[in-house]
């Protein structure tokens, strides 16, 4: 295919991503993380019923990444944006900042930052790399018991859609990176991007998935290789 100068790119990344770097993932065998299920820590209504434990599943989350690095993959994407001719939009999933540690600056997290508190009284959102519980007090209004990690939570809407969908609406690059293809809306952001007249959409994943039929390519391998060999590849053929 010939080179794409002057195109609009939208890059679709999840948790596959930061994997390698060892970030733990929700959608591992059984659906556990931490020995939790994510219906009794990812929910508003998990929240309500047992805020001590939703405020420790995350908090050991915040933590963990103190342990962790951006890896290749995350290096490689920074470098497509840099150096990428046209519009440029890094659509995430994840909620670590491996991203922005590695650079990225075009990026969105359509599930919320792990390093940001939300007060459900003031509405104020504040960037937050310790430990919250519920005698936390808010930052803003001062009041113990209204934060909750700003994170989007399963029944919730996903951050930032109105950018995103202008952003599929013109796209002539989608770029899908390590994504379960289950979490909607965000596995139907392929067939979005074709509907709109996307004629190339690449899906990078250590394996197939449910929506590897929307993609009209395929790299299956490590995202630490496939996405630093995949981004030489679209910039010599600018």
């Amino acid at each position: 295919m010939g080179g794409p100068s002057g195109k609009n790119l939208v890059v679709l990344s999840g948790a596959g991503l930061s994997a390698e770097s060892g970030v733990a993932t929700f959608r591992g065998q059984g659906g556990l993380w931490e020995g939790q299920r994510i219906e009794e820590v990812a929910t508003p209504g998990a929240f309500h019923r047992t805020p001590e434990r939703v405020h420790r599943f995350y908090n050991l989350r915040r933590a963990a990444l103190r342990t962790v690095q951006p890896n290749a993959a995350h290096a490689a994407l920074v470098r497509l944006e840099r150096e990428w001719p046209g519009r440029f939009l890094h659509v995430t999933q994840n909620v670590d900042d491996l991203n922005e540690r590695a650079g990225a600056r075009q990026l969105v997290h359509m599930h919320g930052q792990l390093l940001e508190i939300r007060c459900t009284a003031c509405d104020g959102i504040w960037s937050w790399d310790r430990d919250v519980d519920t005698r936390t007090p808010c930052p803003g209004c001062r009041r113990a018991g209204g934060l909750r990690p700003h994170i989007v939570w399963f029944g919730e809407m996903p951050m930032h859609l109105d950018r995103i969908m202008t952003a599929l609406a013109r796209v002539d690059l989608f770029l899908c990176v390590g994504t379960s293809g289950v979490v909607y809306p965000a596995a139907g952001f392929a067939l979005m991007a074709a509907e709109n007249g996307c004629r190339r959409l690449i899906e990078v994943n250590v394996e197939a998935t449910g929506i590897s039929g929307d993609f009209t390519e395929r790299r299956h391998g490590p995202a630490s290789v496939e996405v630093p060999r995949l981004v030489n590849e679209l910039l010599e053929q600018r």
